[in-house]
């Protein structure tokens, strides 16, 4: 199935979902530090190995923590050559002081605000939907 690529059909469709809980960013040296446990995502680095975690998962395994973040899914099936929509998400999010963090995922998008800021990330993302032409 091919993701849409219209910037004003993913725009008007994007339906943005806040997901249950707190996430955190970690890097690691080895992947063995996870212990079993799951990561939402990962991304090798020359640095280390960033992976996302449910914060408690992270706690348990003692891993330093900087930054505790809110998950919401961009539930349109957003095409990987899409162009525009990251710029449309972020740019909304920035004029209302939200940083952003982006994960493009084969059918979602998926973004990571500050934990506290979710449920205002939610909102201004509705907004931009029903504002869509």
């Amino acid at each position: 199935m091919t993701g849409e690529t219209s910037l004003t059909t993913l725009i008007r469709s994007m339906t943005p979902v806040l997901n249950e809980g707190a996430y955190v960013f970690c890097s690691l040296t080895d992947a063995a530090q996870l212990q079993g446990a799951q990561a939402l995502g990962s991304f090798q680095e020359r640095e280390g190995l960033t992976v996302i975690l449910q914060r408690q998962q992270a706690e348990h395994l003692q891993l330093k923590i900087d930054y505790v973040a809110a998950w919401l899914t961009l539930e349109v099936h957003s095409a990987l050559a899409a162009v525009g929509l990251t710029a449309a998400v972020a740019g909304a999010l920035a004029n209302a002081g939200i940083s952003c963090n982006v994960i493009a995922g084969y059918y979602h998008d998926h973004l990571f605000v500050a934990h506290t800021d979710g449920p205002r990330a939610l909102a201004v993302l509705q907004q931009l939907a029903d504002g869509a032409e």
